[in-house]
């Protein structure tokens, strides 16, 4: 009788008979396949077919990675970094990526970045962060080239073949399609937040006075001329665990139009190449605050680059 295959598991998955064809993706995998591992891991990491387990997801990525597949590989070695679903060490992801980097030119690129960082230890930034204050109420504040233009131009470089059109989360958590965006998104979920990126986002978390596990997955916004972010509230009305704080990350400025408006007050703001524009979506009360409504207006020439972190009240991350 011939030997059960990974295809074998995929044609009864396409065939519509599920349950026989993850058991027999199970079976393959338990007999130390590494791409039947790491398909096993994808789909217990979102919860497609089986149920979503992101511990166990993390554990069968890092087994796919020990039999040598190198997707597996790259992907354990940012959960080590990012300490999601799992343990963290950072020193330890860090000497994953240099050994990376001497075969794959983007971990290379990544390494460099993080070499011309400040960090401590634990891959947070050194050193005191200073902020301009723009407005009260809303509370906004700039913190001016608080990433390098090197930094901008990793984070455009790396979202290019990502973008699709924008997503955002519904009260569910679920991504749907956004209505009032027109822009495309690329963003950075937890499998794909290589160390570089995990730094700039401590370094956001820093910045805003809250904690990485808050924070939603960046993403990086590419809005062509005519493309908008219509009117909007980031707070998640009825939601229990909602946004108070937004941060945009400027990562150019050769373009034309594209301000960050605040429609019911008379400022608007247009950062330059690294800035990055924090500001509170609820007011004392705890509620959402009506003056953080806010716009991007359209971009009339150019192609404007923005990364967006959306920070949540409570931990986030899974």
């Amino acid at each position: 009788m011939a030997q059960a295959t990974l295809d074998d598991a995929i044609t009864l998955i396409d065939a519509g008979r599920t349950d026989e064809g993850v058991n027999l993706l199970r079976e393959v995998a338990s007999k130390g396949e590494p791409q039947a591992l790491f398909v096993l891991a994808d789909l217990t990491w979102s919860g497609t077919l089986v149920g979503q387990d992101p511990p166990r997801g993390r554990l069968l990525f890092e087994y796919s990675a020990a039999l040598g597949h190198p997707q597996a590989n790259i992907i354990a070695t940012n959960l080590l970094g990012n300490g999601i679903a799992g343990r963290r060490d950072w020193p330890a992801a860090l000497e994953r990526l240099g050994a990376e980097a001497r075969q794959l030119p983007e971990r290379r690129a990544a390494l460099e970045l993080l070499k011309a960082m400040t960090l401590d230890i634990n891959g947070d930034p050194n050193g005191s962060l200073e902020a301009k204050l723009i407005s009260e109420r809303p509370y906004v504040r700039m913190f001016e080239a608080l990433l390098t233009p090197a930094e901008c131009a990793y984070l455009i470089k790396v979202a290019e073949p990502l973008f699709e059109p924008s997503m955002v989360y519904d009260k569910l958590g679920i991504g749907v399609r956004d209505t009032i965006r027109t822009s495309d998104g690329a963003a950075f979920q937890w499998l794909i937040e290589d160390p570089a990126i995990h730094a700039l986002n401590r370094r956001v978390a820093n910045a805003t006075g809250t904690r990485f596990l808050q924070g939603e997955a960046l993403q990086v916004l590419r809005y062509s001329p005519g493309q908008e972010y219509r009117p909007h509230f980031d707070y998640l009305e009825g939601s229990d665990n909602p946004r108070p704080w937004t941060a945009l990350i400027y990562l150019n400025e050769d373009y034309e139009g594209g301000e960050t408006a605040f429609v019911r007050t008379d400022f608007q703001v247009r950062g330059r190449t690294g800035d990055v524009l924090v500001f509170r979506n609820d007011g004392p009360d705890g509620k959402r605050e009506p003056l953080a409504e806010h716009a991007g207006r359209p971009v009339t020439r150019g192609v404007k680059y923005l990364a967006t972190r959306w920070i949540r009240e409570r931990r986030w991350i899974p």
